[in-house]
């Protein structure tokens, strides 16, 4: 008999996902719209019509699949995440053998730049970030409750040339600037596709009640990976600002991400789930 997988939130990542799989699992996946449904049949996948904000329309999900794959992000505000909190009561009822959860690095809070791996202690800075700590604590709860395999995905930033919104082109584009190297800060990268065999590789042997870092091998500050990518791309490369200059120009989204500075070990990612990277680096994967 073939696995069955529900995937929660089924964008980019999880179709992705789906390709690795190649017809080898059955798959489901929830959708809140109607629209979508077409294009997820014509994925190989069986489309279900519920809401995560809405638990009366999951009741459904229970003993639908073995192994659970939860990419949907929480809603935009607040300080916990009561859409997994709903997924977790609807499928309590009959609890899959294996589910694994997107979260964030995010969770992380900032580190000043320190390489960490998994046993840093979790310091969110935002209210974002919060939510996925909170979403974490529900499902390692769930876990050990009902006998469920648990894993953690914490996942940096993804790109992918051929993702909506995956290539810093666009963003080279509008010329929006980027710190001096004196105020910059690290960021983290991981391509869509190796996100992806992650996923598949966390259903089969990720341990129980445990969270990986999903990154690729770089060490980039932001400026440095955004010239990477205009010099690529044929582009300009960003101005550089200062901090200061840039709590004038730019908004509070983005003040957010450059308040955070870390280097994320991937150790576990490689060692526990055996993931060879097919793209190392943005300049394998852009």
């Amino acid at each position: 008999m073939l696995p069955r997988l529900l995937i929660i939130g089924c964008g980019d990542v999880g179709l992705r996902v789906v390709k690795q799989l190649a017809g080898r699992w059955r798959v489901a996946a929830l959708t809140s719209t109607p629209a979508r449904a077409g294009g997820l049949w014509a994925a190989g996948v069986v489309p279900l019509l519920g809401n995560l904000d809405e638990p009366a329309t999951l009741g459904r999900l229970a003993g639908l699949a073995d192994l659970v794959l939860h990419l949907a992000p929480p809603a935009r505000d607040g300080s916990t995440d009561e859409r997994t909190r709903h997924l977790l009561a609807a499928l309590a009822r009959r609890p899959p053998r294996v589910l694994v959860y997107g979260s964030t690095t995010g969770v992380y809070g900032d580190c000043g730049g320190a390489l960490i791996d998994e046993t840093r202690a979790l310091n969110p800075m935002t209210d974002r970030a919060a939510r996925r700590v909170d979403a974490e604590a529900q499902l390692r709860a769930f876990g050990r409750r009902h006998g469920t395999r648990v894993s953690l995905l914490r996942i940096p930033g993804i790109y992918a040339t051929d993702r909506e919104g995956g290539h810093p082109r666009e963003r080279l584009t509008r010329g929006t600037p980027v710190l001096r190297r004196e105020d910059d800060v690290f960021t983290n990268h991981i391509h869509a596709d190796d996100l992806a065999r992650a996923c598949v590789l966390a259903l089969l042997r990720g341990q129980a009640q445990r969270a990986v870092n999903v990154c690729d091998d770089s060490q980039l500050l932001m400026g440095d990976y955004f010239d990477l990518a205009a010099d690529l791309a044929g582009l300009p490369r960003p101005a550089r600002i200062t901090r200061a200059e840039a709590a004038e120009r730019l908004g509070a989204m983005a003040l957010s991400f450059w308040s955070e500075s870390r280097r994320i070990a991937n150790q576990r990612l490689k060692r526990e789930l055996r993931l060879a990277l097919r793209y190392p680096t943005p300049a394998d994967g852009l």
